[in-house]
């Protein structure tokens, strides 16, 4: 049996990561059976050569390898490029024609992108794993084949068959063996080689000197995320060697070539998660402006009442369900934070009702038509006066004097910060 470094350099594969490494040391030793492999890994990863090693260590060596892109085929071809079809099945079958499963009798063939196939033609392919048997489109005959299935795919799995996108029955007769291969940002100690080695690849397809990073450039290189994996590097790699007059490249000219770097991109949130609560949102905004408005309400209502009345405890008793009400929902609230009472450099002034009520009876009608003319400024005016002359009574005592005001505590503490006092 060939050693791993032997294999990795037969097929090309750079690095030295104990992952990678280890996903070639499992391709080693599944090859000489006919077991299913699943290779798995993000889009870029070189998935494509673990196949090959697999082929080529195997028994089957000497018959056809055939790598299919599942991705790639039309949905409605797809059975006919894997299976074939007999002359006249549809539209366009002039002939006969014999499929990937029938043509690679005896060898190995490779299903890129697995997780791209129709339920349908997932049905099929069970069917050719549990028992080697399928039939052309358009025939009643039933084949054999003996081929050897190694497929990958960068999909997850686990949310295709939970979504009903891919049949939990293949899943497991495709990854009876599974190989991960790691993503490029995890094999930090692998990305400078991987580049130098493009970049002299590079220099002698084009007929130019080499490309090298700085210092400053290989860190810039080793921290980038590599969503694209390895092709994405290839990539950055070519561009650089063709476009830059300068063969010695900094961090500066690198970061030029990097896409979205230092960016944090926003997170993929399913569209009814965004709308339940967006929803939610809404509904909550709402009742609190109504809430507000409620609030606002009874306190015009108690103040204008105690402004003609001069009486707060008879107003009090009159209104005692509302206040009863705005009680109840005040202790429903989360708990104000804790404050010290209010100091008030000036004295507390006790002033008679007679000073704040007109004194004749007609007066009341003419100090309610002032009130209707100019109703925003002058219930603003007296809301104030009252509230800050309730505090200095109380020296501060919010909670008394939300009782003597007729509004509950949670009010009283908006309105000091509404008033900043």
């Amino acid at each position: 049996m060939e050693s791993v470094q032997a294999i990795k350099q037969r097929f090309g594969i750079i690095g030295n990561d104990p992952k990678l490494n280890r996903a070639v040391e499992k391709a080693i030793q599944v090859a000489p059976t006919d077991i299913s492999v699943l290779v798995t890994g993000e889009s870029g990863v070189g998935k494509e050569s673990i196949p090959k090693i697999i082929h080529s260590l195997s028994h089957r060596k000497h018959g056809k390898y055939i790598a299919v892109n599942c991705g790639a085929i039309p949905e409605g071809t797809i059975d006919s490029e894997l299976f074939g079809h007999e002359k006249g099945a549809f539209t366009g079958a002039t002939q006969t024609r014999s499929g990937y499963f029938e043509v690679a009798d005896g060898g190995t063939i490779f299903l890129d992108e697995v997780g791209e196939l129709p339920l349908t033609t997932q049905v099929r392919l069970l069917r050719v794993l549990e028992n080697g048997e399928f039939i052309k489109v358009g025939s009643s005959k039933v084949q054999k084949t003996d081929v050897r299935i190694v497929a990958a795919t960068n999909v997850n799995m686990f949310e295709a068959i939970k979504k009903g996108k891919f049949r939990e029955d293949l899943y497991y007769r495709l990854s009876t063996v599974e190989i991960l291969l790691p993503p490029l940002r995890d094999r930090k100690d692998d990305i400078h080689l991987l580049f130098r080695k493009f970049a002299s690849d590079f220099a002698t397809k084009y007929k130019m000197p080499t490309i090298r990073l700085t210092d400053d450039a290989v860190v810039l290189l080793e921290k980038y995320h590599w969503s694209g994996n390895i092709r994405q590097l290839r990539n950055i790699a070519e561009q650089i060697s063709v476009l830059e007059q300068n063969r010695t490249i900094n961090a500066v000219t690198l970061h030029g070539y990097l896409p979205n770097i230092g960016s944090n991109l926003p997170a993929v949130i399913s569209s009814d998660k965004q709308e339940s609560d967006f929803a939610n949102e809404r509904e909550i905004l709402y009742k609190v402006l109504f809430d507000m408005k409620s609030d606002l309400n009874d306190l015009k209502k108690l103040t204008m009442e105690l402004m003609q009345s001069g009486n707060a405890q008879q107003v009090q008793k009159d209104n005692e369900g509302l206040i009863r009400k705005i009680y109840r929902e005040d202790k429903e609230e989360e708990e104000i934070p804790f404050e010290e009472p209010i100091n008030t450099t000036t004295e507390v002034l006790q002033i008679p009702p007679q000073s704040i009520i007109p004194q004749k009876e007609e007066d009341k009608y003419s100090f309610a038509e002032e009130i209707e003319e100019e109703e925003t400024l002058s219930l603003h005016d007296k809301e104030l006066e009252l509230i800050k002359k309730s505090l200095e009574r109380h020296r501060g005592k919010r909670k008394a004097a939300a009782e003597e005001l007729g509004i509950s505590e949670r009010t009283l503490y908006r309105k000091i910060k509404q008033y900043d006092l």
